[in-house]
């Protein structure tokens, strides 16, 4: 069994609630959207195996957890399923960045994952179209597992509030602490960040919401 992966590399988390610790991540080939704010086109991949894979991630050390990003991940669920197992038998903590769509797909892996972050598309932001059904029955998989789950949405200028106030009501019905980060698109984004900030406010004080910026493009690193 093989898959796509464009690159293995250590890095700090620039994003979500383990914004600054220090990660493997394993980016894998391929996508199922295409958000118009996405900044992530690799142009090559090797095609691994589950031991080759393992191999390259193992001979790092001095970090916090592996990250399962891409891409999205999930595409490659039996080979994931797989790779996790190694890791957990090996003692990793390992970490989930996913679009959450593909609900079989983590059904599949969520035994073996420690940490879940999840986006979700706002139709008004990413231009992906309607994905709220899907991100419903992803949500609620991901938080009845138990595992530490948050959820993130990218804030463009021309973010919505009634998108906002869908997402925050899929989070409202889990009835459970789940931190919500309003990530900026980009470390300078002047206009997206009132529109945050006014968004934390309608939010606050029903859901855990954070205004976050990537900082790994702002300090210039992978």
């Amino acid at each position: 069994m093989k898959a796509k992966v464009a690159e293995v590399f250590k890095s700090i988390q620039g994003e979500g609630i383990y914004q600054a610790k220090m990660q493997v991540f394993i980016r894998f080939f391929g996508c199922n959207l295409h958000c118009s704010f996405c900044d992530t086109h690799p142009a090559s991949y090797q095609q691994l195996t589950v031991s080759e894979l393992l191999d390259m991630v193992l001979s790092y050390s001095d970090y916090h957890s592996i990250s399962l990003t891409g891409g999205e991940p999930l595409l490659w669920a039996g080979y994931l399923k797989e790779l996790l197992k190694e890791l957990k038998n090996a003692g990793k903590i390992t970490y989930l960045e996913t679009n959450g769509l593909l609900t079989d797909s983590l059904r599949e892996v969520i035994d073996f994952v420690d940490i879940i972050a999840m986006d979700f598309k706002l139709p008004s932001a990413a231009k992906t179209g309607n994905l709220w059904g899907k991100h419903r029955s992803f949500f609620k998989v991901a938080v009845s597992s138990g595992k530490k789950v948050f959820v993130k949405v990218v804030v463009t200028e021309d973010a919505r509030d009634e998108d906002i106030f869908q997402a925050a009501k899929i989070i409202k019905e889990a009835k459970k602490k789940v931190p919500f980060i309003l990530q900026l698109a980009h470390p300078n984004e002047e206009k997206a960040r009132p529109l945050a900030l006014r968004f934390q406010k309608i939010l606050f004080p029903d859901i855990e919401a954070k205004i976050m910026i990537q900082l790994h493009k702002l300090l210039g690193v992978k």
